[in-house]
This record gives C-alpha cells, structure tokens and sequence, in this order.
C-alpha cells in the first residue's frame, strides 16, 4: 500500500502533537506538516500536496468548515476529516455538505481517527463511533429532498454557515474574514437569515440557535 500522505489542522499544539503520535503508528502514514489555522493550512496544501488533511472547526483567524470548501476547490485531490469538540447532528451535516470524508471527535479512540483516515482516502464516509446513529441517513434524506423537519433547512448551506457564526456571537466583519466574503455579502446572507426563519432580532436568533443545538445555554451566560 502506498504512503497516505497527511497534514493535521488544529490551533493547539497539544492536540496537532498527539494526532501526530497517533497517526506516526501507523507503518502507511506519513505526516508531511502541521498547519494552526486555515490559511497556513491551505498554503501547506498546495506545497506538501497531502491526500488527507485533519481539520478542526474552530480555529482564530478562520474557520474549518469553510478550509474543507477552499480545499474542495482548490485541491480536489485532497480529501478531508473533521476532527473536533462539536458533536451535534447539525456539525455533522455542515461538514458533510462542506465536502468532508469524515467527522470524529476528540478524545475518541485512536483507532477511529486511523480508520476515518483510511476510509477518507479511499472517498468512504467515516463518522466517529461517539456520533449519534441516523447522522447519514438523515443527510441522505436531506440531499435527496425529504420533506424539511424546521425551517433551518430552508438556509442555504451558506446560509447555515453564517447562522452558527452569528449564535456564536462573531460580528459581521469577523465572519466575513472567516468566510473570505465581503461584509455587505454577510449582510445579505443575514438578512436572508432573519426572513426566512421569521426573526426580529439577534436575541431571537441566539434562543433558536440554543433550541437547535448550535450552542449551548452555558455559551451566553455570563
């Protein structure tokens, strides 16, 4: 079997430290670099060329989800899995549509991040054994044009985006920085946003944000 050739994305060094121990294990991998934000990482992408890259969500100075799109585009030969903290559905199918292989997160056996690697390269799915069952099935139906279950899956992926971003309490330059967007786009996208879930202000956004499970109560509390 050829060398899978990988390249870890996280703003810890902890963390880039331990995946980089776990995946050295492994006689067919071959950790080519380390990237702490979504810039570094996509300049590391186009010099190292690596099959699979590992991605966490949130990072400063960018944001993951958004780094799996500019290295679908980019680099198309380059797969990706998501490797994080967020465990709701709904991170699972934004990673998913961004065009990740695989969703594990962490503190999740090392065997899982090895298996979701494998899986990636050869263009399989691998979600981590912690994720809740029916995650694929509910993202084929949506993608298959099943009846929405709320009115969050009338937004538009972008849309979605920008949604988690704002609960998150990121202002609209900020989002637009981690988006690579203009902030009169991010402007748009919001008030698509507001209209669409029949919003009034950010108030009613953060409280539906919470009722969805996009964040916790505890993240507003002071």
């Amino acid at each position: 079997m050829q060398a899978i050739r990988i390249l870890v994305v996280d703003d810890h060094d902890v963390v880039r430290s331990g995946v980089r121990q776990i995946l050295s294990e492994v006689e067919e991998f071959v950790v080519v670099g380390e990237a702490s934000d979504p810039v570094q990482a996509l300049n590391l992408a186009k010099k190292l060329a690596p099959d699979v890259v590992l991605v966490d969500i949130s990072m400063p100075g960018g944001n993951g989800l958004e780094l799996v799109r500019q290295l679908r585009r980019k680099h198309p030969q380059v797969v990706a899995v998501i490797l994080t903290l967020y465990d709701k559905d709904i991170y699972v199918h934004q990673a998913l549509e961004a065009g990740a292989f695989g969703y594990i997160l962490k503190g999740a056996p090392a065997a899982d991040i090895v298996s979701a690697v494998k899986a990636a390269w050869r263009k399989e799915y691998y979600l981590s054994s912690e994720i809740r069952d029916g995650v694929i099935d509910s993202y084929v139906k949506k993608r298959s044009g099943a009846e929405s279950h709320n009115d969050f899956d009338l937004l538009s992926e972008r849309e979605q985006q920008v949604f988690r971003l704002l609960a998150e309490g990121h202002s609209t330059l900020q989002i637009a920085d981690m988006l690579f967007v203009s902030p009169k786009t991010v402007e748009k996208h919001r008030a698509n946003i507001m209209r669409k879930l029949s919003l009034d202000n950010m108030v009613g956004l953060v409280k539906y944000a919470i009722r969805l499970g996009v964040v916790e109560p505890e993240f507003w509390r002071a």
